[in-house]
């Protein structure tokens, strides 16, 4: 009998896991939208310079623009999910990632798809603080950092999606500026291609249940009850009990609750935003936004450069899978710290061995084979070791160190504090280029070094811990 009750058991854990496994997977394709947005425009760089006649700064306008409309998307997302609930939001940012896909495909001039862009911007920002919120509250403790590890997942995932979809289309057409076969510049149906992972998006959000913390906080405690008994599991009136008691009010949580005595924000909020700056300031997107214009830069021929852009695609996965794996096992802060001392590596090795190289008449540096290979090896160190720390662990931490009171809210202004740094980076780039790769790649390699600072000094452990548990984290102090 004992036996038997053992195997019950067990399969009704296993059967819980599963489920929260599969909405944590449909939460996530936000990020993968974030991820195919990311590298489908890399492909498109060199033929918009060429049909548009755009010079450095235009570009980096053009291809950043998406970031401003997330940091507003961000901003924003986290009200409206605590009025509509998480499923809708993001179904909502579905549809407008959708209707903007096809719209930049069809954009007849610069300021046509910085407009587009920009649109579709606001529906990537609110899917990047929905995701990790949503799968972070309905998670158990012991799989959390796993689960909320897949919206990272999902973003390289979409970094490669839409990497092999940019060197198919550019492959038919004999370049991102070339007729594809089938009809239309290549480039355009690059961007086009876009709207069918937001169709799926919207499909999946259409059959994943509310948050049970934001039922809770809707007083809709029968529908919370049967939500936590099928995800979360364990004694679902205790765990509703310290919800409700995590919660603190009866108001609907405001954007406002993040106000603090410290420069306006409570100190957990300000951990939040420096670890989203940090995480842009390294200078990661600069390679899936212009790794392919960049390898050609240094000597690659397109295809070449499109192929090395998809090498580094595949690292990112790599890295990804294996923090899914260890992010639960090693914690947040050991991995985190792994990440700025590894990437500060690469990134300074890039850094001198763009300055030691000759340059061209337009100030590009020209690499021998030997600099090449290393600068290629340097590139996907730094990628691996981003994929495995910084990307993941910051999305779960962002998704688990809020008290529920303010998660969504404070989530948001995070969120939105990542995509501003991300801009900046991704706007900035060019110009530092022109200038000089070394003083680009010394930059981001100082930035690693500062997070390692901070991270050793601000961030605290947040390893199965309770969602409920984390004020008493917070009280505890921000110091490890």
């Amino acid at each position: 009998m004992t036996t038997d009750n053992e195997g019950l058991l067990r399969g009704e854990s296993e059967a819980r896991t599963g489920s929260a496994v599969f909405v944590s997977i449909a939460a996530a394709l936000g990020g993968f939208l974030f991820g195919y947005d990311t590298a489908v425009i890399n492909g498109t760089t060199g033929a918009l310079e060429t049909q548009w006649g755009i010079g450095s700064v235009e570009t980096g306008v053009v291809v950043s623009s998406a970031l401003l409309g997330c940091a507003v998307g961000a901003w924003f997302a986290g009200s409206l999910a605590n009025k509509m609930g998480r499923p809708k939001v993001m179904m909502i940012a579905a549809i407008v990632f959708f209707v903007t896909s096809l719209g930049s495909a069809l954009a007849t001039g610069p300021l046509d798809l910085t407009i587009w862009r920009i649109v579709g911007g606001l529906a990537i920002g609110a899917a990047s603080v929905i995701a990790p919120a949503y799968i972070a509250e309905i998670s158990p403790a012991h799989l959390r950092g796993r689960l909320g590890s897949l919206q990272q997942f999902a973003i390289v995932l979409g970094i490669f999606g839409a990497l092999i979809v940019n060197y198919g289309i550019q492959a038919s057409a004999g370049g991102a500026s070339g007729e594809v076969p089938w009809g239309g510049t290549a480039w355009r149906w690059m961007f086009a291609a876009a709207a069918i992972p937001a169709f799926v998006y919207f499909m999946f959000s259409l059959n994943i249940p509310e948050s049970p913390r934001y039922l809770v906080a809707k007083q809709q405690l029968d529908k919370a009850r049967v939500i936590l008994l099928k995800y979360v599991g364990g004694n679902v009136d205790t765990k509703i009990t310290e919800i409700q008691e995590s919660l603190h009010s009866d108001k609907p949580p405001r954007i406002s609750d993040v106000r603090g005595p410290r420069f306006g924000l409570m100190p957990i909020v300000w951990v939040g935003i420096f670890l989203s700056m940090f995480q842009q300031f390294v200078g990661i997107n600069v390679i899936f936004y212009y790794s392919t214009s960049l390898w050609q830069t240094v000597g690659f021929s397109e295809g070449d450069a499109f192929l090395t852009s998809v090498i580094n695609s595949v690292v990112n996965i790599a890295g990804t899978i294996l923090a899914i794996y260890l992010v639960d096992r090693i914690g947040r802060k050991k991995l985190l710290l792994w990440g700025s001392a590894i990437m500060f590596v690469a990134l300074g090795t890039m850094a001198v061995i763009f300055a030691s190289s000759p340059v061209d008449a337009e100030n590009n540096p020209v690499l021998d084979d030997a600099a090449g290979a290393i600068a290629l090896i340097a590139a996907n160190v730094f990628v691996f070791g981003f994929a495995f720390t910084w990307g993941p662990v910051v999305w779960v931490l962002l998704g688990e160190m809020f008290p529920n009171r303010i998660r969504a809210s404070a989530l948001g202004v995070a969120a939105a504090a990542q995509w501003i740094s991300n801009w900046l980076i991704t706007v900035t780039f060019p110009e530092l280029a022109q200038t000089g790769l070394f003083l680009a790649y010394g930059l981001y390699a100082l930035f690693a070094l500062i997070s390692f600072v901070f991270v050793s000094k601000m961030v605290r452990e947040t390893k199965g811990i309770e969602l409920e548990d984390m004020e008493n984290l917070e009280r505890g102090g921000l110091r490890a």
